[in-house]
């Protein structure tokens, strides 16, 4: 079976499609076989690598890019998304089960880290003292 959408001819970068990392008929990996040049219509043909990062949908490549660009710090990939320090984290934890990178069990939050309403939980569930939540509570 031979699937093509159509490309972008003119030299520039071929823009918007992903290119599949399953096969429609039986669903195993794909692996890429022939790489072309739009420039000067040069093809290769061969069994090339994949590339790992190639799964990753565009919001899960997104919150890499800023990660990276941040040095790792979830602060920063809080405030570009726009979410909570705690919805990064779990960007983050997307990112690296998407990877196959994820732990088996949740590393827990620095108490330092911990937003409002994780401290609450907390206090609820009779984990965290109330006079260190207030403490916590003041510093956010």
């Amino acid at each position: 079976m031979v699937m093509r959408h159509s490309e972008n001819t003119s030299g520039s970068e071929v823009g918007g499609y992903r290119p599949p990392t399953a096969c429609p008929v039986c669903g195993a990996t794909l692996v890429t076989t022939r790489l072309g040049c739009h420039s000067c219509g040069t093809e290769i043909g061969g069994t090339f690598r994949t590339c790992e990062f190639c799964s990753l949908d565009d919001q899960q490549l997104d919150v890499l890019r800023v990660f990276l660009a941040s040095r790792g710090n979830l602060r920063e990939v809080a405030k570009h998304l726009g979410v909570s320090y705690p919805t990064a984290r779990s960007r983050l934890t997307d990112v690296l089960s998407a990877l196959g990178l994820a732990g088996d069990e949740e590393e827990e939050l620095p108490e330092e880290e911990l937003s409002r309403s994780e401290i609450l939980r907390r206090v609820e569930a009779g984990t965290l003292d109330p006079g260190r939540a207030t403490e916590l509570l003041r510093g956010l």
